[in-house]
């Protein structure tokens, strides 16, 4: 079952141009930082660059959360006791949300009140629907949480019922589902608090992974973790957005990635897009998921919806197509 509000999606009126940008969840960490102070300090300059856009745009921003919640798992693991036992995952990625979201909207609304505006972020905790057959929870793939030995991994695979995988040399790690997202519970407050002015921060990492209980009919967490630019995508199609930008550590996705004959892309067509990655051009767990979300929303609307990869320097410069890889549809013909 889907959450898609009936007359939201696609609803587009004389209004600003909406965009949704998706920002890696290691867009907070640099040179390796991790402490809330150094990430804060990260987010003050996101959030003037976000500030900045919204005198233009309506903003929704999506967050990736990779780092920290892997520090929230490994402070709920290593503190864990029989009397306060860990948090599981999905609770952990909504701990998630609610930390980065704070810096975020905090450092936005200092943003504003530097440009002696009166607008204001909010963060909404975003649960997106799951189908619970989806063949991802049969075959989980998403390394999450620190390295182990093989005897420990052994131990936690039979105490707990985790699946370990080792990886690339460097220890074995939980695996956990990856499904795709399917709907938005909170679509339609999302709209609501956008339509007031509000920069909106959304579906963290991906969003709180969600299923309807077929027997009672009610939402319940899975521990499961979503891609962030498929969940961000998804956003973007349900709130009527023109512009969907994922931001990345680059300037462009490239062709040969690395190599001597590397190619930037600057504006492509979706189709070129999909041949690209038929072609297995774009790296899995890196830029393939940027490309894919930004190829699905150019073609939600051809001729009306662009999908753009970009890094945070560039971010503004990106909207008016000037910088960064475009990736457009043909309009459909009648």
């Amino acid at each position: 079952m889907e959450v898609r509000p009936a007359g939201l999606k696609h609803k587009r009126s004389k209004r600003r141009q909406r965009v949704v940008v998706a920002l890696g969840g290691n867009a907070l960490q640099q040179n390796g930082e991790s402490t809330a102070e150094a990430q804060k300090r990260v987010a003050a300059k996101v959030g003037a660059a976000i500030a900045q856009l919204s005198e233009r745009y309506e903003v929704i921003v999506a967050h990736g959360n990779g780092p920290q919640v892997g520090n929230i798992l490994l402070h709920e693991e290593n503190a864990a006791t029989e009397a306060a036992p860990a948090m599981p995952l999905e609770t952990a990625v909504a701990m998630s949300q609610g930390q980065i979201g704070y810096w975020l909207a905090q450092a936005i609304d200092n943003a504003f009140l530097k440009m002696g505006r009166s607008r204001r972020a909010a963060t909404v905790i975003t649960q997106v629907l799951v189908a619970a057959d989806d063949p991802a929870f049969t075959n989980p793939t998403k390394p999450i949480g620190q390295f182990y030995d093989q005897q420990t991994a052994q131990y936690l695979s039979e105490q707990k019922g985790w699946a370990m995988r080792e990886d690339a040399g460097r220890g074995y790690r939980r695996v956990v589902p990856s499904p795709q997202p399917t709907g938005i519970v909170e679509a339609e407050q999302i709209v609501d608090l956008v339509q007031s002015g509000a920069i909106v921060i959304a579906a963290g990492g991906g969003g709180i992974p969600v299923i309807y209980n077929s027997r009672r009919k009610i939402l319940q967490g899975v521990d499961a973790v979503i891609d962030k630019d498929l969940s961000a995508e998804l956003l973007a199609e349900l709130v009527g957005a023109e512009i969907f930008v994922s931001v990345t550590a680059v300037p462009y996705a490239y062709l040969n990635y690395g190599k001597s004959n590397q190619i930037k892309l600057e504006k492509i067509t979706s189709v070129e897009a999909r041949q690209y990655i038929a072609e297995d051009q774009f790296a899995h767990g890196s830029m393939l998921s940027k490309i894919e979300a930004a190829t699905k929303f150019a073609e939600s609307i051809p001729g009306k919806t662009i999908g753009i990869i970009a890094s945070p320097e560039q971010l503004l410069r990106s909207m008016e197509q000037k910088t960064g890889t475009i990736i457009v549809a043909e309009p459909e013909r009648t």
